[in-house]
């Protein structure tokens, strides 16, 4: 699933970011901006507590739709809301967004219908009204991934009334995502009894098959262009990893600490592997140009808990860090424009483990 994988999970370890005064710049000139951040201006915070994850445009540009378990919007754990990027002060004591989901069970994975008003997400909500347990992580064990199979995918109003459901077979079925061209959705599903890649049109119908290799397949986006997907995976290789991956998800869990960057084709074909970084690369999406794709990985961590986002051409070529906070950045998403990105990071949490949702100009 995309909901904050590693970012709490790994941070609870032990680290926790650091003041709002980053080194070299002071509030009058971008204060929230490192000075190697040299493709990013004019950084301003949208949310100021809890873990605010998965920020997507809205096709219009205006607007973002998001995940939160912010304890004071009451929260018990992460449910769906929208906010107009412009106009709203969520730093205000007391202000809230407009919550889509239900309230019920637990969230994630939203994104706008090409209407900008209407909202896709996955929710658990239809298996119990309480938040499903999540396994979080032994002590001295592997970090897992809860992959309910409560999940199902719906689509709601921005004032959320609830108005259609799009995915009703046995399993998980989230993470989804519209193209561009307002035609598919893709999302990743257990229905074969992997975690493999899907695409339907709009209304949940014309399902068809993408990727069918053993490991998790997810966190998916489209090209510009609608032709092509980006994707994390994990891809056992020895019989020994292979055995443990299925395993664990005959208990629905997947261990997510080795991913890598993947494209193919809608259809598809010409399936490529981008990243060969080690650790967990993940969260991909596509630079505007269509030619590179941005994502977060925690590759040159040596102690695994510290991301930052990245950028690579399509074939591999011409690794770029973006970032550089000393603990998280990641869900990186351009505007539709292309003139702006938003993303979530621990930077200017004032020594909490809360992770919140940054807007920034672009600057190629």
């Amino acid at each position: 699933m995309k909901i904050l994988p590693l970012a709490v999970a790994l941070v609870v370890i032990g680290l926790s970011s650091f003041s709002p005064s980053l080194p070299g710049t002071s509030p009058s000139t971008d204060s929230l901006r490192y000075p190697e951040e040299v493709h990013l201006k004019n950084i301003r915070q949208l949310t100021f507590g809890g873990d605010n994850a998965e920020a997507y445009w809205s096709f219009d540009g205006k607007m973002v739709s998001f995940q939160s378990n912010y304890l004071q919007w009451g929260l018990a754990c992460d449910q769906i809301f929208y906010t107009p990027i412009d106009g709203v002060d969520l730093s205000v004591k007391g202000s809230k967004p407009q919550m889509v989901s239900t309230g019920k069970g637990r969230t994630t994975c939203a994104f706008f219908f090409p209407n900008n008003k209407d909202i896709l997400y996955a929710s658990t909500h239809l298996g119990g009204d309480d938040c499903p347990r999540d396994p979080g992580r032994a002590p001295g064990g592997k970090y897992l991934w809860p992959i309910y199979d409560s999940y199902d995918i719906f689509v709601a109003d921005i004032n959320g009334k609830q108005k259609v459901r799009l995915t009703a077979t046995p399993g998980y079925d989230a993470e989804a995502t519209v193209s561009p061209k307002g035609d598919k959705i893709v999302f990743t599903s257990m229905r074969n009894g992997d975690l493999d890649l899907y695409v339907m049109d709009l209304k949940g119908r014309k399902v068809k098959q993408v990727t069918n290799e053993i490991g998790y397949d997810g966190g998916a986006f489209f090209s510009p262009d609608g032709k092509k997907l980006v994707f994390r995976a994990s891809r056992p290789k020895t019989e020994e990893a292979k055995k443990e991956y299925l395993d664990y998800l005959k208990q629905g869990l997947v261990a997510p600490t080795e991913m890598e960057i993947f494209t193919v084709n809608v259809d598809g074909t010409d399936l490529k592997q981008v990243t060969n970084l080690g650790k967990a690369n993940w969260a991909p999406f596509y630079h505007p140009a269509g030619k590179k794709i941005i994502f977060s990985s925690n590759h040159k961590s040596s102690r695994g808990f510290q991301f930052n986002l990245y950028m690579i051409n399509e074939d591999g070529t011409g690794l770029e860090q973006i970032t550089y906070d000393k603990v998280f950045d990641s869900f990186p998403m351009f505007s539709p424009d292309g003139k702006k990105i938003i993303f979530s990071s621990n930077r200017n949490n004032n020594g909490t483990r809360d992770t919140n949702l940054f807007v920034a100009d672009w600057v190629e």
